[in-house]
């Protein structure tokens, strides 16, 4: 027994003719007679005396009748509940960085454009992200890399660099005041890095290649999956590491680490809202989806020039 079958019943019973049920929910009129005879099939009774003028309701017919407007009812309610309290939520998914240094600009600023809207956030590495975002867990992702999965959309929004940082010690403090450090030096020291999963690690990765260091290469003392934890351990002695501008800049400016360029050339990389291709959107999240583009246009800049900026000088395999 299925609800579309319980749904052209109660539709010939209220019209008292199938070809005004059809009509009612545009459907054919063999769709709606097949779905009446399944019913009486499944619950060995006759529900509808049909004849060529009329047709006539028997005692079983009347009584599903009454328990399948309950039970429409109670759909329609729930379907209607759910779509107002889901027009007023945008359920996101976040990895490390878009999670801890640009949601906490994004979302309150949305916020004082759009009062009403509540945020369900779900935190994990860029891949966890996306892997969620393929098994419906939340409408939106905002990932530090462009995958490979045909149904899932990147749509760029913020453009990052990555720095290489060092803790406050004599040693690099003398590299900071002769105007940079050198790929050698770099691969002498230990380092942290990224899980597998993070976009973070991805781009620190395709650096190294470029510049023909393999992981091999490194003193690789740890790996983390988390950004802060990296921070503290690196300004604590641990070692060095190669992170974003972005996550680095509050213990920067707090004196706790030392940021250099990295040596070669400028690494960047974007950040990506990540949509399911073709998939249903709320209105609020279509236009938290267009306020997030848009965010991070600076000002006098138009969004066109913003894009044709994004495409250059990006590290290989970070999207």
């Amino acid at each position: 027994m299925e609800l579309k079958q319980l749904e052209s019943f109660a539709a010939v019973v209220e019209c008292e003719s199938f070809t005004r049920a059809a009509e009612k929910l545009f459907i054919s009129q063999p769709t709606v007679s097949a779905h009446v005879r399944a019913l009486e099939e499944e619950l060995h009774s006759q529900l509808i005396i049909r004849t060529t003028k009329s047709i006539q309701v028997t005692p079983r017919g009347r009584e599903l009748y009454e328990c399948a407007c309950g039970m429409l009812t109670l759909r329609n309610r729930l379907t209607e509940r759910w779509a107002k309290q889901e027009e007023q939520v945008v359920h996101l998914g976040a990895s490390t960085i878009p999670s801890a240094y640009i949601l906490p600009e994004l979302l309150p600023a949305y916020r004082r454009r759009q009062p009403e809207i509540r945020f369900d956030i779900h935190q994990s590495d860029s891949q966890g992200v996306i892997d969620g975002l393929l098994r419906g867990s939340f409408e939106v992702g905002l990932v530090g890399f462009q995958g490979q999965e045909p149904s899932v959309e990147y749509i760029p929004f913020y453009r990052d660099s990555m720095v290489l940082i060092t803790p406050v010690t004599p040693h690099f403090c003398r590299i900071r005041d002769r105007g940079g450090i050198t790929l050698e030096e770099i691969v002498a020291e230990s380092i942290l890095l990224r899980e597998q999963g993070s976009g973070s690690k991805k781009c620190a990765q395709a650096y190294f290649e470029e510049m023909g260091v393999r992981e091999e290469d490194l003193h690789v003392t740890a790996r983390l999956n988390d950004q802060e934890s990296i921070k503290n351990l690196v300004a604590g002695g641990l070692g060095i590491s190669v992170i974003s501008a972005k996550a680095a800049e509050n213990f920067r400016r707090d004196g706790r680490l030392l940021t250099f360029p990295l040596p070669g050339a400028q690494v960047d990389r974007l950040l990506y809202l990540a949509v399911r291709k073709n998939d249903f959107l709320s209105d609020s999240v279509r236009q938290f989806l267009e306020f997030a583009q848009t965010f991070y246009v600076s000002d006098g800049e138009t969004k066109a020039a913003q894009e044709r900026h994004m495409r250059g000088n990006l590290c290989d395999g970070c999207g």
